[in-house]
C-alpha cells in the first residue's frame, strides 16, 4: 500500500510493534494438517497470516489475506533466496495484502541475504538467535515457526497467537529435518497452548490426557503425565532395540549410499560450514 514505509522493521522492538498492530497472528506451518481455504475462513479481519520460506507447498493460488512470509537463514544467507525461489515463492504471495518479507535469523552461525536479493519486496531484518542461546539445546536449531512463536509469546503478550498445522509429523510429503529438536519444540509448544500464551488450530493438543484424569477417580493431571511417561520410556527403548536390527540389516546399503554420497559435489552451504569448522579449529 502507498502508505507503507519502504521496508520493514529491522529490530526486534521494530517488530514486536508491527505484530502487535494485528489482532492476531496465525502462524502457518508448511504441513499436510493445513487447509488453507477452511483456514482463512475461519480467521477473520486483522488477522496477519504468517508463512514459512517454501510457501508455494501450501499455496497453490495467489493469497488474498494480509500476510507475511518469513524467509530463514543458513551460513549461506536466506534459503530462498541461495535456492533461487524467491520468484515462485512471490508469486503466490505478490498484492495489496503482502506485508513483505522477514529475513530470519535464529542461530548464531546463519546470516541475513542483502534486501536487494527478494525481488523488489519489502524486506525487514529479525535476529532472533539471541534469544535462544542458552535456551534452545545447543546440539540442534531451533525451527523458524517454533522460533517466531515462542518470541511473540514473549514480546507481545497480549496479541493472540495461532499454530496452524504445527504436528511435527512425517508424511508423504514432508520430512521432519534433525537440525532441529522436535521433542524439545512441542513440549514447550504444549506448555504455551496450556498456560493460554499459544493457541493451536490443526494438530494435537494433547487434551485426550486430561480427559483421562477427568474420569478416573483419584487421578490427577500430573499422575497421568507420569505414567505416560513411563509408558513411552518402554516404548522408545523397544523402538531402539529394532532400530539397532535393522541397522544391522542394511549396514552394506548406508555404505554404498554414503559412497555415493560423498561423489555428490559440496552444496555452498556444506563449503561454508567446513570452512567454519576449520577456522575453529585453527584458533583452539
Amino acid at each position: 500500500m502507498a502508505d507503507r514505509p519502504a521496508n520493514l522493521p529491522e529490530t526486534r522492538d521494530g517488530w514486536a510493534a508491527f505484530f502487535g498492530g494485528f489482532e492476531r497472528v496465525v502462524l502457518v506451518a508448511n504441513s499436510d494438517a493445513v487447509d488453507i481455504v477452511s483456514l482463512s475462513s475461519r480467521h477473520g479481519e486483522g488477522t496477519l497470516f504468517v508463512f514459512f520460506n517454501k510457501v508455494f507447498k501450501v499455496l497453490d493460488a495467489p493469497f488474498a489475506r494480509p500476510s507475511l512470509l518469513v524467509a530463514r537463514s543458513s551460513q549461506a544467507g536466506a534459503n530462498i533466496v541461495y535456492r533461487r525461489e524467491v520468484d515462485d515463492v512471490l508469486r503466490v504471495l505478490r498484492g495489496d495484502h503482502f506485508e513483505g518479507i522477514a529475513n530470519l535469523r535464529a542461530g548464531g552461525a546463519e546470516t541475513f541475504s542483502p534486501a536487494e536479493a527478494f525481488g523488489g519486496a519489502r524486506v525487514g531484518f529479525l535476529d532472533l538467535a539471541p534469544i535462544f542461546a542458552d535456551f534452545y539445546p545447543d546440539t540442534h536449531l531451533p525451527t523458524s515457526g517454533f522460533a517466531l512463536a515462542f518470541w511473540l509469546a514473549e514480546a507481545c503478550p497480549t496479541l493472540t497467537i495461532v499454530l496452524a498445522g504445527f504436528t511435527a509429523q512425517r508424511s508423504a510429503r514432508w520430512k521432519l529435518f534433525h537440525d532441529h529438536e522436535w521433542t524439545f519444540e512441542q513440549i514447550v509448544n504444549r506448555l504455551l497452548v496450556r498456560s493460554g500464551r499459544l493457541e493451536m488450530d490443526g494438530g494435537s493438543r494433547g487434551g485426550q490426557w486430561d480427559r483421562i484424569a477427568a474420569r478416573l477417580p483419584g487421578v490427577t493431571p500430573s499422575d497421568v503425565a507420569v505414567a505416560s511417561a513411563e509408558v513411552l520410556s518402554e516404548r522408545l527403548e523397544g523402538t531402539n532395540m529394532t532400530i539397532d536390527r535393522l541397522m544391522s540389516l542394511t549396514r552394506l546399503q548406508s555404505r554404498i549410499d554414503s559412497l555415493l554420497r560423498g561423489l555428490k559435489p559440496k552444496t555452498r552451504k556444506q563449503k561454508l560450514a567446513e570452512k567454519t569448522s576449520s577456522e575453529a579449529q585453527s584458533r583452539t
